[in-house]
């Protein structure tokens, strides 16, 4: 041993000069998780707990002193989930590390004033208001894009695109950044394509044929590098408006286009439905070791309306 103490070190002597090497006790061999699929066909981790060793990663992303934007809509009703949103994630989202909350809104007076902690800040941006839920859920690509050039890519690093009608209930970090990553749906996490309800319809911008498809992507969690999400959420907004022009509006709205695009635009890193679960739905498998982002209970038809 090369001195005393710890961490332990040891001496390996390759030719002339020693190599040393610290056995840092946070650095031990991460447990293996054979229950389930933790690598896609082109070779993306799928994050799972246990697939990753937070310390490390903490640790890497301080030191490129990165900054995470989160956007969030809260349109006509859905601000009233805004509080418990932020709440939650000031508990468990990126802690440790630079947070800029962009909220869009039609109620700009009705964002609550929530507590935040060093290094994070809250921006408050303005838009309208659509008729129907699915204009609203649609036009959020356009929004997005918009901003990403004119804004967010001189602000932050990597932007996480989130729905409001949800709460963190564990950690959420760095282990899920990535140039482009998108999360395992939780309704067909374990469903082959054949039931993956795809935009089947030749017509639309978002046809997917039925053999082709490699998982099936939750359109209320995704992000990566905010030049990422821009390409993204720019081919989803332009394939919507034609779309529109076509007469046509994809099965599930702007989760179809993001399938659509991850099909062929393959993500960096896959979430596994940890990162996005409905306890009230689903219950509690054994497979799942964390619920990290769930969906708060309520009734849509009243909060759409």
């Amino acid at each position: 041993c090369c001195f005393s103490g710890r961490p332990k070190c040891y001496s390996l002597h390759f030719g002339i000069l020693p190599l040393i090497v610290v056995a840092l006790p946070w650095a031990s061999p991460l447990p293996r998780r054979k229950d389930v699929l933790v690598l896609t066909p082109w070779l993306a981790p799928i994050i799972w707990e246990g697939t990753f060793n937070i310390h490390i990663l903490n640790e890497q992303f301080r030191l490129r002193n990165t900054t995470i934007g989160l956007t969030v809509f809260a349109i006509k009703k859905y601000v009233v989930f805004l509080k418990l949103f932020l709440e939650t994630a000031e508990q468990h989202f990126m802690v440790g590390h630079k947070v800029t909350y962009y909220v869009f809104t039609d109620h700009p007076a009705d964002v609550p004033q929530v507590p935040l902690g060093a290094g994070r800040k809250l921006v408050v941006l303005t838009v309208r208001n659509y008729t129907r839920w699915q204009d609203v859920s649609m036009h959020r690509m356009e929004m997005i894009s918009h901003f990403s050039e004119r804004r967010f890519l001189h602000e932050v690093d990597y932007l996480v695109c989130a729905d409001v009608d949800m709460k963190f209930s564990d950690h959420v970090g760095v282990e899920i950044l990535s140039t482009l990553f998108g999360t395992l749906h939780p309704g067909f996490y374990r469903s082959s394509r054949e039931a993956f309800t795809y935009e089947r319809r030749p017509q639309s911008q978002a046809y997917i044929p039925w053999d082709k498809g490699d998982f099936y992507y939750m359109g209320a969690f995704f992000g990566g590098s905010v030049l990422e999400v821009y390409h993204l959420t720019k081919a989803c907004h332009e394939a919507m408006v034609q779309d529109k022009a076509n007469g046509i509006e994809a099965v599930w709205h702007d989760e179809s286009h993001l399938n659509k695009y991850l099909l062929y635009h393959k993500p960096t890193k896959v979430l596994s439905p940890e990162y996005m679960w409905d306890q009230q739905m689903l219950g509690w498998p054994s497979i799942m070791k964390k619920l990290r982002y769930v969906a708060v209970p309520k009734n849509h038809q009243e909060i759409r309306n």
